[in-house]
């Protein structure tokens, strides 16, 4: 029989089921996405982005800062004091913590920074303009750094970083009562304040108490074993007292904590060079200058030890530098020191002339002690030294063997036949 294709498509197609359970999942899926998408999602980080860190509270730099100064890493300090201000700029105490510290660090210039930057904050802090005055003491601002330890004690007379300022800045003026009365106010308000006790003892050091002046550095080193300027005060101290040994043993302290000063290596030197250890004296004068190269001072110090210890030509090279200037190891062009009465003509300028008459190049001596005795005629030590120093320059000239005569002066030794 012959069906129509028709017939047959009708024939061969199934009914298809409805299936209810799987369309039940589907929706749920459904509903499940768009409840992730909306609730979910946005609370969860994204993959692979780092997980913030809980930012520190600028109370644990200051309380870690101040753990740091107690043990006498001063940069330690300075760096948290720093890290704390980055935390918090808007509290004035601080910036004071931190022109402290940089004071007693002796970076001056940058404690007068942060003693204005809290200032600025803080206009009438008694602390903050006594800090400010210190500041302005050692940058050789005298009379604006007595107006404001001024300020200071105005603002409260009962705190004693008014009063030790006030003591130091009198003692630099030569003041020696005003400051003898603000250094005992500064000890009887704070017995255990660092710079009381630094206060007194400058005080008796430049009033000529020197025992008395190191029993108040050692207690101020009692309280700070670790600042530089004590053991380096306490050291002149000693020295001025005989205590040469002792002396030393402070300048190398002050050295160690502080190792790009001069002054310590130099104060050494000087110390070795009083008890007669003149090689020792040379070492550390040259340690001195290798820390400022382009201090002709320096360079005049370790020039006149190089002459008492006989080394004349590196005595001549040294004390050139000092007394005409010239270009340092840094490239640096130095000035040299002007000639005047004291250390710089006897030690100075009489070794340079002395150490040329030695070495037998008169030529030159001659015009270094012709300018001592026309220029400092007053200085009686600088004159006898350039008179002694001519008077080496002629016996060397009488001492001289005579000039073998030249071919045209040679005398005959016998005439033609």
């Amino acid at each position: 029989m012959y069906l129509r294709k028709s017939t047959f498509r009708m024939t061969s197609r199934r009914r298809r089921r409805s299936r209810p359970i799987i369309v039940l999942i589907l929706i749920g899926l459904i509903g499940g996405a768009v409840y992730l998408n909306q609730f979910v999602v946005p609370t969860v980080d994204p993959l692979f982005i780092p997980t913030p860190t809980p930012t520190r509270s600028p109370e644990s730099f200051v309380n870690e800062a101040q753990q740091a100064f107690n043990n006498g890493n001063l940069t330690l300090a300075i760096n948290l004091y720093t890290q704390a201000i980055i935390a918090d700029s808007t509290n004035p105490s601080i910036y004071f913590d931190l022109a402290r510290v940089q004071l007693f660090a002796e970076e001056y210039e940058e404690a007068l920074e942060n003693a204005e930057n809290g200032l600025l904050l803080s206009e009438n802090n008694a602390q903050g303009r006594a800090l400010r005055a210190y500041a302005l003491l050692q940058t050789d601002d005298l009379l604006l750094a007595e107006a404001e330890a001024s300020a200071a004690i105005e603002l409260d007379p009962l705190n004693p970083f008014g009063h030790a300022a006030m003591a130091e800045i009198m003692a630099s003026q030569g003041d020696l009562e005003q400051a003898a009365e603000s250094s005992r106010n500064a000890v009887e308000l704070a017995p255990n304040l660092i710079e009381a006790r630094r206060a007194r003892g400058i005080v008796l050091s430049v009033t000529g108490n020197y025992q008395e002046a190191v029993n108040e550095y050692q207690r101020a080193l009692d309280l700070n074993n670790n600042i530089a300027g004590l053991h380096f005060s306490l050291g002149l101290n000693y020295r001025v007292l005989g205590e040469y040994d002792l002396a030393v043993q402070e300048f190398t302290r002050a050295n160690a904590l502080n190792p790009s000063d001069p002054d310590p290596e130099t104060w050494i030197a000087n110390t070795y060079l009083v008890i007669g250890q003149f090689a020792k004296a040379v070492q550390f004068a040259e340690r001195a200058v290798q820390d400022d190269p382009s201090d002709p001072a320096l360079h005049g110090n370790l020039g006149y030890l190089y002459y008492k210890n006989e080394q004349y030509g590196a005595a001549i090279e040294s004390l050139r530098l000092a007394v005409q200037g010239g270009q340092a190891d840094t490239g640096e062009v130095m000035q040299g020191i002007p000639l005047e009465s004291g250390r710089i003509a006897q030690q100075y300028y009489s070794a340079y002339g002395l150490a040329l008459a030695r070495a037998n190049r008169c030529a030159e001596a001659v015009q270094v002690f012709n300018a001592i005795l026309t220029g400092v005629p007053e200085d009686e030590t600088a004159v006898f030294n350039a008179n002694l120093g001519i008077d080496i320059c002629q016996d060397n000239l009488e001492e001289a063997p005579p000039t073998p005569p030249s071919a045209t002066d040679v005398a005959p030794t016998g005439e033609e036949g």
